[in-house]
């Protein structure tokens, strides 16, 4: 469905942060937001994502009729065209998780629908070819709404729901195919959490446990197995998760789900956040969101019954 006019002309929501610890690099209150060409495959939301090069690949992911997705899309931000690749050969399933290692993506876990079975079965694709193979299935439990990211050579799975909320993390390694069980995520279990990753430390929180928003905020040292709290999120606009995290250069950037547009950039060397220039489209949860040529990208997402096919670009404040 393509986004309501009305719906995206809503009022800003701009929030002043509470931070007295602020970079000096980073304007508060700037940046900025602008369309782009609207994704072509079916509206959607609780698709997957990441980046290969100067591309950006989105797949899977649940339709308005509640029926799963298995289709693959490519997204060129110099034409800005969207291209067609080969159908993603799992399940149809949403909620999944995705990351990408050197040059190859990878994607798993989920739930399928309307048969609603979690699964744990991972798949790679290779850019290259448009080929996909099966790899080895996650080596945790079945589950939805898990977080994924990459740090060097080594793609890794936090947190999700198996039936309940959890906060194992596990890590997959190309080169011998297999999966080890990590340092549990330092916070507590939740779903919907974001993630972003600077200077190969990842940083994941927010969340909500139990229908309990998370604020909690950490840094994950992979090479040191290590999680290290870092000072929380500070809006209150977090609605229960599924907000959407990417970085640029140095900074991270969250943005929130659906109590509002809020866009928060989080600097680590002095472990600061700092309010950006509010998301211009309709709010939303579930949402992919990826970063390409030192801009963010938001597309796809869900609120209530609506499910968006709208491209959003931001282009962050001179740093």
């Amino acid at each position: 469905m393509k986004i309501n006019s009305l719906f995206a002309k809503l009022g800003l929501l701009l929030l002043v942060c509470g931070c007295t610890n602020r970079s000096a690099t980073i304007i508060p209150n700037t940046g900025d937001w602008y369309p782009q060409s609207e994704f072509e495959g079916v509206a959607r939301n609780a698709a997957v994502s990441f980046t290969i090069g100067n591309m950006a690949y989105l797949g899977t992911g649940l339709a308005d009729t509640k029926i799963a997705l298995q289709d693959f899309w490519a997204y060129d931000p110099i034409g800005n065209t969207w291209t067609q690749k080969a159908t993603f050969p799992g399940k149809a399933r949403s909620e999944a998780v995705a990351f990408a290692i050197g040059s190859k993506g990878y994607i798993g876990t989920g739930i399928d629908s309307p048969q609603g079975n979690l699964l744990r079965d991972f798949y790679e694709y290779d850019p290259i070819t448009n080929l996909w193979k099966q790899i080895a299935d996650f080596g945790g439990s079945a589950r939805r709404s898990a977080i994924g990211f990459s740090v060097d050579t080594a793609g890794f799975v936090s947190t999700g729901f198996d039936g309940s909320e959890q906060r194992d993390t596990w890590g997959y390694h190309p080169a011998t195919n297999n999966w080890t069980r990590r340092a549990d995520f330092g916070g507590s279990a939740r779903v919907g959490s974001a993630a972003f990753v600077i200077n190969s430390l990842a940083y994941v929180g927010t969340g909500s446990l139990q229908g309990v928003n998370q604020a909690d905020f950490w840094q994950y040292d992979a090479a040191q197995d290590k999680w290290m709290q870092r000072r929380p999120f500070p809006s209150s606009d977090l609605q229960g998760g599924y907000g959407l995290g990417f970085s640029i250069n140095t900074t991270g950037y969250l943005v929130t789900g659906s109590g509002g547009r809020s866009v928060w950039a989080y600097h680590p060397d002095d472990d600061s956040w700092i309010p950006q220039q509010s998301f211009e489209g309709a709010p939303r949860i579930k949402a992919v969101g990826f970063a390409l040529n030192k801009k963010g990208y938001l597309t796809t997402g869900l609120n209530g019954s609506v499910v968006f096919d709208d491209l959003w670009v931001f282009n962050p404040a001179p740093q």
